[in-house]
């Protein structure tokens, strides 16, 4: 009977241990990622659409947003690199060479505005004279010797603003033509300290332009297009990327809800959308 009773108490003190193991070793449930990293032009920073939607997205979903405003070129180079989980970037041929490349797993168009060219109201090199037409107002400039100032960051703009020129036939003179190698805003304070002419998105520019002494002179070209872009980064990039968050921002943005607070950006202050959204369900 003793030997009955000892030989219990081992058994239940080896299941005892057992139990204890087991517990220690069981993994926990991975924490839920609620930080997102986003990479986007400077653009949706400086005309002030970020500070209007972010809010919104971080209230609906619990998931606070880390921007950082750059170039859509070095937007894309940190997708590239898996230095981000998600993309809103807006230059159509370098984002379709990153989904070529397997840098990120989905793109979705979702809002537009429009490109244009300002400079000082004294128009001296006679870009009005070209009306809507783009490229006869970069000719304009050139022949006119006009300063031109060039983002030169291979941004979105800088990237549109290239092939105007090329298209044009154009190279431009490196006396008139200077890079600012900055964001937009940083550029059209250096077209106005130089008296000169720059291509802009008009949300940026409507959003600072009573800060600055510059007249729209060339717009309404339908190359003037400015699309807008939501890209969510390949997770196999690296174990950090936050591919739900990423989804969710991407989910929120082509939603009835993100699609009409986009419509209602800019409608309070200018009279009418500074972005037009335009996500088209299965595109």
């Amino acid at each position: 009977m003793k030997k009955t009773i000892l030989f219990s108490l081992a058994v239940i003190m080896v299941l005892s241990l057992l139990f204890v193991y087991a517990k220690s070793t069981l993994k926990k449930p991975a924490a839920v990622n609620n930080n997102l990293i986003l990479a986007t032009t400077t653009s949706t920073q400086d005309s002030g659409l970020l500070d209007y939607l972010l809010p919104y997205f971080e209230k609906d979903t619990g998931i606070t947003v880390k921007t950082i405003a750059v170039g859509t070129g070095a937007a894309l180079k940190m997708g590239s690199d898996g230095e981000a989980d998600v993309l809103l970037v807006h230059a159509k041929s370098l984002e379709l060479a990153a989904m070529k490349a397997g840098d990120a797993i989905s793109r979705h168009e979702i809002m537009y505005n429009d490109f244009i060219i300002v400079g000082p109201a004294s128009d001296p090199a006679g870009v009005k004279a070209a009306g809507n037409n783009a490229l006869d107002a970069l000719k304009n400039i050139y022949m006119a010797g006009s300063p031109f100032i060039s983002r030169g960051d291979k941004s979105g703009t800088d990237t549109l603003e290239k092939a105007l020129w090329a298209e044009a036939g154009i190279t431009p003179d490196p006396k008139n033509y200077f890079e600012a190698s900055a964001g937009m805003l940083a550029t059209l304070t250096i077209a106005e300290q130089k008296n000169g002419y720059t291509v802009t998105d008009r949300a940026t520019y409507l959003k600072n332009k009573d800060k600055l002494d510059l007249a729209v002179l060339c717009e309404g070209d339908k190359a003037l297009l400015n699309q807008y872009s939501v890209m969510v980064v390949n997770p196999n990039k690296n174990d950090k990327i936050n591919v739900r968050a990423a989804e969710r921002f991407s989910d929120w943005l082509t939603s009835d809800e993100g699609q009409r607070l986009i419509n209602n950006y800019g409608i309070a202050e200018y009279g009418h959308p500074l972005f037009y959204a335009n996500y088209k369900p299965g595109s």
